[in-house]
């Protein structure tokens, strides 16, 4: 999926050496969307915040993410032991639009077209951005980062795999099915709504057996 993403600057720090949640920063982005948000649903009461959007060649918004719970940096939390429980609890929901293979808007080429497979690949992506494997030298993450990418890639473009399980999650209130795989590193789900969306989710922390998706009525309530 040909897009390129806004990615949300560093946070200004705020009293006590606490960042200030990006949600603040960078509501311009998802405003310009035609399909609506979704992120956890109210059984979910923590932090949420906005993330990053991505656009197609002609410049049209396809997907953004949302993040919940303590915002996620690049750490290696597993290099003590694999019995050490990371620190960050976080999911993130991303919102794909689900769109057909179609000209772009200047008649120069063809978009791709999104699935259920473009929501996988982009969450199991998204894991992989804040992820550093134990006892792994910097300079080989570049590499590591890579060859992960292709395996989610891989993997995104075959839900059938045994890697892959089924789940029921609600959607709008509505148990929706997920396909839903984990790793060492974390989780990650994919499945389609009914307001014409895909829906990709990953996280690291917080179970996703107990989780819920609901459409965000106003996403400009978090600017």
């Amino acid at each position: 999926m040909e897009t390129t993403s806004r990615a949300v600057a560093q946070a200004p720090a705020a009293e006590g050496g606490q960042q200030v949640p990006s949600v603040r920063r960078t509501v311009d982005g998802y405003l310009q969307a035609p399909f609506p948000w979704y992120g956890l649903d109210e059984a979910f009461t923590g932090p949420r915040w906005l993330m990053q959007v991505g656009t197609a060649a002609d410049g049209a918004v396809e997907h953004g993410s949302i993040g919940h719970g303590d915002e996620p940096s690049v750490k290696n939390e597993y290099a003590a032991g694999a019995s050490d429980e990371p620190k960050e609890r976080f999911a993130v929901v991303v919102t794909v639009a689900a769109n057909p293979s179609r000209r772009s808007a200047d008649g120069t080429g063809l978009l791709e077209a999104t699935s259920v497979s473009s929501a996988a690949w982009l969450a199991g992506v998204g894991l992989l951005s804040f992820t550093w494997p134990g006892q792994m030298d910097h300079s080989l993450r570049d590499d590591w980062l890579e060859q992960q990418t292709e395996t989610a890639w891989a993997l995104a473009d075959d839900l059938a795999d045994p890697e892959w399980s089924m789940l029921s999650l609600p959607v709008d209130g509505v148990p929706t099915p997920f396909h839903y795989r984990e790793s060492e590193f974390g989780w990650v789900l994919a499945g389609s709504t009914q307001e014409g969306v895909h829906l990709g989710a990953y996280g690291r922390g917080m179970s996703a057996y107990g989780l819920g998706f609901a459409m965000i009525k106003d996403i400009a309530a978090y600017a």
